[in-house]
């Protein structure tokens, strides 16, 4: 989930030529709408700041959503408190923005 649409549109242009498989949202409500079609992905990349539904939100609602609460969460942000938000938020890791393409690759190699 990402409310920039550059950012968004970036990143999922290069995971898909990495070969994965990807859904995008602008914010939290938009990928709760998607996860109750498909609740089976792998990995979810949230950003914290998003207008409607933030990323806090967003965590909230799914951690307790039993089909949703195993998906594991990478949060990524450029938020200064990120390394406490995403212990805060038991996400899986965490990327600063920019996000480097090695370091995106790398943790999202582990949830494939």
């Amino acid at each position: 989930m990402e409310d920039d649409l550059d950012i968004r549109e970036a990143i999922s242009t290069v995971l898909g030529v990495y070969g994965y498989d990807v859904e995008c949202a602008g914010d939290g409500q938009e990928a709760l709408k998607l996860l109750g079609k498909d609740p089976h992905f792998a990995l979810i990349l949230l950003d914290l700041m998003m207008p409607v539904m933030n990323g806090w939100q967003f965590r909230e609602v799914q951690r307790v959503d039993p089909h949703l609460s195993n998906i594991p969460v990478v949060l990524v942000s450029a938020d200064p408190t990120l390394r406490q938000s995403a212990q805060a938020l038991g996400a899986v890791a965490y990327l600063r923005k920019p996000v480097e393409l090695s370091a995106l690759l790398g943790v999202i190699e582990q949830y494939r």
